[in-house]
């Protein structure tokens, strides 16, 4: 789900901007002293969680989440399979349900560097073995559905095989896999009481061309946009990984939130069915050059992704890094002077101005990785208040 890569129903999306701004001046790093508490999310947007492992201790976290989607299944010689640790795993986040009968699991198959999945989609008989396995899967878990994160349809970048017949091919593989879940739901006398259900992983840019949006769309609940990501290891310069709206030193190219929506907005995604991404990291990047604070700047070398306690504890307005506001991003970031290494990451404060736009453009909800790069919770938090 990261990636080194990676309607509007209102009559104009720029309309709402203003509100963002005004309401990042008031401080919304206070979000939690003026939203109630309530025992669950709202029923209007979902907060969808990728999770890799479950630590009891953030059992207290389970009213804030819709959906857990656990990472990750995997394809062998075209069966969708768990390894045994990763099984074991999935049974301690399916337990949950009992303390929480609203949680909702699904298994994720695939993630960067993920392969076989254009094998698998490009025959008929392979689509139908990918779905069954799929379909079984759930049952034998007790899971709820299923995320497909195929990164990507059509490309390579990532190490895996790709062809001209991908975006085709999973239109079909993901009918597929509907009909299984649908078959299963039947099977196993769930047809008028619990419903199976079916996410995909999509990223903007070059990535929407392997996608059939409108057909796919028939086929799925809804998309996990990753919104992250923006700037990494591969990109030529620093910025806002997670970025809204375009910072006054952006490139005209750069990808941000508000473009990737549009994007897939425009190529017919239902704007009720598009989950924006959050991201419970930031990047680093060393050697930057010392102008605009770091802020899209050339660098030195790619220096890791770290985890929001880690920011907290050793880098927001610790040695020597200072925080900055991107006021018309909608972006936090640091830059160390002395050491020039500037670190794009996400905050309470661009979460909440995140919560504010999928409201405003009737969005499906935020969805964001990973579960333990937040075990406090601070981030969920922001995420839960401002969908209230």
């Amino acid at each position: 789900m990261v990636s080194l890569m990676n309607p509007i129903r209102c009559r104009n999306v720029f309309l709402f901007r203003s509100s963002l701004l005004v309401m990042a001046g008031i401080g919304l790093l206070a979000a939690g002293s003026i939203f109630a508490r309530t025992t669950a999310v709202a029923p209007d947007y979902r907060v969808v969680g990728y999770v890799t492992r479950w630590n009891p201790s953030e059992n207290d976290q389970l009213h804030m989440i819709n959906t857990l989607i656990f990472a990750f299944a995997e394809i062998k010689h075209g069966h969708v399979v768990l390894a045994p640790e990763a099984a074991a795993r999935l049974r301690e986040i399916v337990a949950l349900k009992a303390i929480d009968p609203r949680l909702r699991v699904e298994i994720s198959i695939g993630g960067w560097g993920a392969g076989g999945f254009s094998e698998a989609a490009s025959t008929p008989a392979g689509r139908r073995e990918f779905a069954r396995t799929a379909a079984d899967l759930v049952v034998a878990t007790g899971a709820d559905g299923i995320d497909v994160d195929w990164e990507y349809p059509g490309s390579s970048q990532s190490g895996i095989k790709s062809s001209p017949h991908d975006r085709a091919d999973f239109t079909l593989l993901l009918k597929d896999v509907r009909a299984a879940l649908n078959a299963a739901e039947t099977a196993h006398g769930h047809a008028m009481t619990r419903h199976y259900t079916l996410s995909i992983a999509i990223a903007d840019g070059p990535f929407v061309k392997g996608i059939d949006i409108p057909a796919v769309s028939r086929y799925v609940s809804w998309f996990n946009l990753m919104t992250y990501d923006f700037v990494n290891a591969l990109t030529p310069t620093t910025g806002n990984h997670t970025a809204l709206y375009a910072s006054r030193w952006a490139p005209a190219t750069a990808r941000t939130t508000n473009r990737a929506v549009r994007q897939f907005l425009a190529a017919g995604v239902p704007a009720h069915k598009l989950v924006i991404g959050v991201a419970f990291y930031g990047r680093a990047f060393a050697d930057v050059r010392p102008v605009h604070h770091g802020m899209y700047q050339p660098y030195g070398h790619f220096v890791a992704m770290i985890a929001w306690p880690k920011l907290v504890s050793g880098y927001i307005n610790k040695n020597g890094f200072k925080r900055y506001w991107g006021s018309r991003a909608m972006a936090a970031y640091l830059w160390n002077q002395k050491t020039r290494t500037f670190i794009t990451y996400e905050d309470p404060q661009s979460i909440a101005a995140k919560d504010v736009y999928v409201k405003a453009n009737h969005l499906g909800g935020v969805m964001y990785w990973e579960q333990s790069l937040d075990p406090g919770g601070t981030l969920l938090k922001a995420i839960y208040r401002g969908l209230q």
